[in-house]
């Protein structure tokens, strides 16, 4: 008996096994997203400035959580102008809201590397409920530099006009110059802390 109080005590004062905290590296992260142009075409466009953390329970998935910020100014489309478009208020308005966020509130693992991460996406100041499906590798690496890595992506589909960006313009034969629908594509590259 002694034994198994002994033992029992040794288990308990181990230390509890912890998440992981990833930090994003943003120089191996790109946020895009495409939207239709005139009803006929695709316009990307992605930010440049992406940072954020990650903490990963592998063990238990649903105790991970997500923060994430990107630069809204930092939006670039390849056209200079359009780009500047979408910085002021019709769309983006960055000079008022200069991030966009998000921060998790539940994580359902699906499967070995897949992922349902709901949480709050924050865009040109409204905040509204969103559900990315994730994709990630599922064993870290280490990088030549000694660093343990992640990576992933992360998709979602959002409404602009639920974001108060309302700006278009009708087209003759019907419809806007500017789409409704966005997609949203994270790819995610993750340093250990």
């Amino acid at each position: 008996m002694k034994k198994l109080v002994a033992a029992l005590a040794a288990v308990l004062a181990l230390p509890a096994l912890a998440a992981d905290t990833f930090k994003i590296d943003g120089s191996h992260t790109q946020a895009g997203f495409a939207v239709k142009h005139l009803l006929i075409s695709t316009v990307r466009g992605e930010f440049g400035k992406t940072e954020g953390v990650i903490v990963y329970d592998e063990a238990n998935p649903s105790k991970s959580s997500v923060e994430a910020t990107i630069d809204a100014a930092s939006i670039d489309t390849r056209d200079a102008k359009r780009d500047e478009h979408l910085r002021n208020p019709d769309f983006l308005d960055t000079a008022k809201h200069p991030t966009v966020t998000f921060t998790s509130s539940k994580i359902e693992k699906v499967a070995d590397g897949q992922y349902k991460v709901t949480g709050d996406l924050t865009l040109r100041g409204v905040t509204k409920p969103v559900v990315l499906t994730v994709e990630g590798s599922p064993t870290p690496v280490r990088d030549p530099f000694g660093n343990t890595k992640l990576g992933g992506s992360a998709t979602t589909r959002i409404n602009r006009q639920d974001f108060g960006i309302a700006w278009s313009k009708s087209l003759d034969a019907g419809g806007l110059v500017v789409g409704d629908t966005v997609d949203i594509t994270i790819d995610l590259e993750l340093t250990k802390q």
